[in-house]
């Protein structure tokens, strides 16, 4: 068995790709904040594909982790000199495997801030990244708004603090380019948020502020923060799946990533001190992302939540399993088609209905075997930010909400804790001992769960919506979730 790193790249068999470029060369032009598997199956996987070309060689990637659970991530990625195995697959079963090479280093903040400041500060690196999840910007879920008194920005600004947030850390390394008289630089947001650039100037802006306001003007002028819209199914890792590679390859990758075969990245091309030549490797550089954000999230991220609430209560397991049901397929495109396209503008170059379709073809990928349970986690995060905008825009409209009020009462049967043949649910979610104790008064008090306001707003005052509401959870409650969705289908 051999276990991967820079020194057995070589002695892998000839059926497994490996980096062909000499990494000994390269040097960080990027420093990234959330080293994950959608990271490393996505804009890692696009730069690798770009030093093949032989370009690029300046933009290598340096990873960091802002939390303690980093540490293992890390110890992997120090262990295995950055590398690790991509596996894509399709739905017909076919996959491809590669060694992806274009991380060349991870620092773990907690463990030296110091290393991370000085990295961005750095002449050589010009954009920092983030995955940093829906929930890591310290705003408002429901309006966007920066909370500026929120206690992960405050503990940063806190006299004498060592920063242990990627705002803390970047505006630092901001202020001593400022200070060398270095150029700013570009923030890219890769997190699914609708205008994550936007997201994130607004939250560093309001971070700087409070910090100098003369370093908020500076970081106006010089700083770029482009939005983004990104795509591609990644379930966590598997043991399964280090198996495959240990049985297919003799290999040992502690930490392998396998997604889709499906890839997708639109691009703002705003960049304050340039950029690698992305477009070489399949992304879209647009002047305008918006359309396709919407899409995106409104079609595959809701879509998500519509099929993993009633898909838990109903006993599925796997994301494909629901899909495959003729009832949850036919659901999801009636969601699709009724309350989410009648939401979005026209996207250049895109055929919806093609779209949609697609979609129930990824999810429907076996080969993938992503997990219900993955996507019902972090909720509160993704509900108010993805969902309730278009609910309260459909009612604007006078349009369909049957479908928006289906998913948030399956929400509230799922937080209840217990799914339909009576076994305990771990609800995973940041908010959770808020949103299960609503959820818990339903039976008593039907709207309870609705009138949680930071989440919702003045949903529970909407007497359209509440009327399908309660229909979608007396439904749940009483004939369960796949009848919910059978009703829904027909």
């Amino acid at each position: 068995m051999t276990r991967l790193s820079a020194s057995t790249l070589s002695s892998l068999p000839s059926s497994l790709s490996v980096p062909t470029y000499d990494r000994s060369g390269l040097t960080a032009g990027i420093v990234h904040f959330g080293v994950g598997g959608f990271h490393r199956a996505h804009q890692a996987m696009y730069l690798d594909r770009l030093l093949e070309t032989g370009q690029a060689r300046d933009w290598a990637i340096l990873g960091v982790g802002v939390l303690p659970s980093d540490a293992r991530m890390k110890a992997v990625m120090d262990r295995q000199d950055g590398l690790y195995t991509l596996v894509s697959k399709a739905p017909d079963g076919s996959r491809e495997a590669r060694i992806v090479g274009s991380i060349i280093g991870f620092l773990l903040a907690p463990e030296d801030p110091e290393a991370v400041i000085e990295a961005i500060a750095a002449p050589s690196v010009r954009i920092v990244s983030m995955t940093i999840t829906e929930g890591g910007y310290c705003i408002d879920p429901v309006t966007g708004v920066v909370d500026p008194d929120h206690p992960t920005l405050r503990a940063d600004l806190a006299p004498g603090a060592v920063p242990g947030t990627v705002f803390g850390l970047v505006t630092e390394a901001l202020a001593r380019r400022r200070e060398r008289g270095l150029p700013g630089l570009t923030v890219m947001s890769c997190d699914n948020i609708q205008g994550n650039g936007d997201t994130a100037r607004s939250v560093f802006a309001a971070f700087a502020r409070l910090r100098d306001p003369d370093l908020a003007a500076w970081i106006e002028r010089e700083v770029t923060f482009p939005n983004s819209m990104v795509d591609r199914i990644t379930p966590a890792t598997r043991d399964e799946d280090r198996d495959e590679l240990a049985s297919d390859y003799g290999l040992t990758d502690a930490w392998p990533v396998v997604c889709e075969d499906f890839e997708q990245w639109v691009l703002e091309d705003s960049f304050a001190q340039g950029r690698p030549a992305w477009e070489d490797a399949g992304v879209q550089l647009v002047d305008d992302v918006e359309p396709y954000e919407l899409m995106k999230l409104r079609l595959l991220n809701v879509s998500h939540q519509a099929l993993c609430y009633p898909g838990y209560l109903a006993g599925y397991g796997l994301v494909h399993e629901v899909c495959r049901h003729p009832d949850f397929a036919r659901y999801l495109l009636g969601y699709m088609e009724q309350e989410a396209t009648p939401t979005l503008r026209p996207v250049p170059g895109v055929d919806l209905d093609a779209y949609r379709r697609q979609l129930i073809s990824r999810f429907s990928n076996a080969a993938v075997r992503d997990t219900v349970p993955r996507l019902c986690a972090e909720s509160s995060d993704r509900i108010p930010k993805w969902l309730v905008p278009i609910v309260r825009e459909n009612l604007e409209a006078g349009r369909s909400i049957r479908y928006g009020a289906a998913i948030i009462a399956a929400w509230a049967r799922y937080a209840e804790g217990t799914d339909e043949a009576g076994e305990p649910i771990e609800v995973v979610d940041r908010l959770r001992d808020q949103v299960t104790a609503a959820a818990a008064r339903t039976r008593t008090d039907p709207l309870a769960f609705l009138r949680q306001q930071d989440l919702f707003l003045d949903l529970a005052e909407q007497p359209v919506f509440v009327e399908s509401y309660l229909e979608a959870l007396d439904t749940l409650h009483t004939r369960g979730a796949a009848a919910l969705v059978a009703a829904l289908a027909d």
